[in-house]
């Protein structure tokens, strides 16, 4: 192989995920994940899906077994009082950020057959989180996420 030809590599999106999982649980925040829920593979309670998207909340009081994998992210979380098994593959994920201020990073959305952006937020995408939401039976009201680049 020549020095100008292109060696492939493996995608660096779990490497990340698993860097801004760590930096968001390091500064204890609450790390949620938006995820499409239309990706090949996601297996999430069809009830918390919302404009073909699930905001998932992946803190540790909040989930079980989590496993942040090379392929899949994998847990146990508890919805209406029941615990669910819950794989993402690993492309379906848009975004990994802080619930109390919006830091984290999106990713592209990705198909079998290529990229494509992610879709615009719509005028509701304001709900919260399920997940740890059924600790202590109310759900807490929260705003939309705002996301930054982080350098």
């Amino acid at each position: 192989m020549s020095k100008n030809e292109a060696v492939p590599m493996t995608t660096n999106r779990p490497y990340l995920l698993r860097a801004i999982y760590d930096w968001i649980s390091d500064n204890n925040l609450t790390p949620y994940v938006l995820v499409d829920a239309g990706f090949a593979g996601v297996r999430v309670p069809p009830q918390v899906v919302k404009n073909g998207q699930v905001v998932l909340n992946l803190a540790m009081r909040a989930v079980a077994n989590l496993d942040l994998g090379n392929e899949w992210i994998s847990f146990q979380a508890r919805f209406s009082g029941v615990s669910q098994a819950i794989q993402i593959p690993v492309q379906a994920v848009l975004a990994l950020y802080a619930q109390e201020n919006g830091q984290g990073m999106m990713f592209p959305a990705e198909e079998e057959g290529g990229d494509t952006p992610p879709p615009a937020p719509g005028p509701d995408d304001s709900t919260p989180a399920p997940g740890a939401a059924d600790v202590g039976g109310d759900k807490p009201k929260r705003s939309a996420p705002h996301l930054r680049v982080v350098k």
